[in-house]
């Protein structure tokens, strides 16, 4: 096998692919061993010209009108993305060698796979799943999500046990802007529309839904700061033990004198757990929004998981906040998947309206933010806290730190690191 033209292609010119790619041409050999050994060098000569695969073409920088003639004249049909010396195209393996081994300024080949870190990637990504078997479901914590309502979606039934609304006043739950019903889908809907695909980590939680922002996604801070109290005042009719929170604003104060920090560090006294996403203002340092400048609570930063459970492909999100803080503390405190996280749509929402292309079967929604990976953080703290509800916040976010995984990345691009969720429950 290692004969064969694209292994020594690899071998050789491997740099020029991704690691997608590279396993691609390795794969391409597989059916071969059904073949007698006779026939693999005419087997191989046509299997390379009808067997097409989707890439994407990178060039030098300042070689991008050179490479988009060579590739043209091997491939034809192209899409242009100037703007980042690409293009794209579907071709066949027989073209893809050429261009490996004679493209002069092509500097890369990637396979063009699909973006999408589906919830089903997104939770065994952070091994949430493992929590599962060990019965760690969420079941009788509860998560309040402020934010712009939440939907009674299939996947939630029977587990939204509260709902107030600072915006239009009605009580039944409701979600008109969208974001809310996704979030809590993140961090726990349990994929019954989706025969178990789309899942968040706390399957059996129930859920408050605090709508403290408009159809817009806007609000004001005497509203979120309404919310948030509330949710304090009744924590213990609903057993509000976590909170979720993927709403911010630009932090121009310190956080001694901001009054929306101030709110959360009184639901944090309080004994509930906070969760306040990073923002999504990266790559630019100092750009941790309010309240997840708070030095308390716990900030979530966005990764991408690019798809794969491996962790070696984990990247920080480019528009994940990153700190120091206004004050100059490190944040975020970890990383959680946010990249095109499909979770549940509400029906006739304003994000379900204006994001057609990002609608995934009848039911679900693409979306990417720290807001998405923030709620799936509180769903993990709701399955190791079934089996410890008497944590405190400071021992919660204790152990998600414990459990969080060194990538590689500055302290305040990733925190303490991507969180395994499989650490936070004590070995046996």
């Amino acid at each position: 096998m290692l004969g064969f033209s694209m292994i020594q292609m690899v071998r050789k010119d491997g740099k020029k692919l991704d690691k997608t790619m590279r396993r691609e041409m390795v794969n391409f050999y597989r059916p071969f061993r059904l073949v007698p050994c006779f026939l693999h060098r005419p087997f191989e000569y046509v299997r390379k010209k009808t067997k097409k695969l989707p890439v994407l073409i990178e060039f030098d920088q300042e070689s991008f009108a050179g490479g988009m003639n060579e590739v043209k004249n091997k491939c034809g049909h192209l899409r242009e993305h100037p703007s980042i010396s690409c293009c794209s195209t579907k071709t066949s393996v027989e073209n893809i060698e050429y261009l490996v081994k004679n493209g002069r300024h092509i500097k890369k080949i990637h396979y063009d796979r699909k973006m999408t870190a589906l919830l089903d990637t997104a939770v065994p990504s952070i091994n949430a799943d493992e929590l599962w078997q060990e019965g760690l479901i969420g079941k009788d914590m509860t998560i309040a999500v402020v934010d712009t309502g939440i939907h009674p979606h299939e996947d939630l039934q029977g587990r939204i046990i509260g709902f107030s609304d600072f915006v239009g006043d009605r009580a039944d739950p409701y979600d008109d802007n969208g974001h809310g019903t996704h979030c809590a889908g993140d961090a726990a809907g349990d994929g019954s529309q989706s025969n178990g695909r789309y899942q968040g980590p706390a399957t059996q939680a129930n859920l408050v839904g605090v709508k403290v922002l408009d159809k817009m996604g806007s609000g004001s801070l005497s509203t979120v700061i309404e919310g948030i109290d509330w949710c304090i005042q009744n924590q213990s009719e609903y057993n509000i033990r976590i909170l979720s929170l993927s709403l911010g604003s630009d932090a121009t104060e310190s956080a001694e004198d901001d009054p929306v920090v101030k709110a959360v560090d009184a639901a944090w006294d309080n004994g509930i757990s906070v969760f306040v996403a990073a923002g999504n203002s990266g790559p630019e340092s100092q750009s941790i929004a309010s309240p997840g400048i708070s030095p308390k609570i716990i900030t979530i930063g966005a990764a991408d998981d690019n798809d794969t459970e491996e962790r070696s492909d984990i990247a920080v999100a480019d528009f994940s906040s990153r700190g120091p803080t206004i004050d100059g503390i490190t944040k975020p405190d970890l990383l959680t998947p946010g990249v095109n996280i499909v979770s549940l749509m509400a029906p006739g929402s304003f994000i379900a309206k204006t994001n057609k292309n990002a609608r995934v079967d009848s039911g679900y929604i693409a979306l990417s933010g720290t807001s998405m990976a923030t709620p799936i953080c509180a769903g993990v703290a709701a399955q190791f806290m079934e089996q410890n509800p008497e944590l405190s916040p400071d021992q919660v976010k204790d152990q998600l730190i414990a459990a969080c995984e060194d990538i590689g990345q500055p302290p305040n691009a990733q925190g303490n690191g991507y969180l395994d969720a499989s650490d936070t429950i004590p070995a046996d």
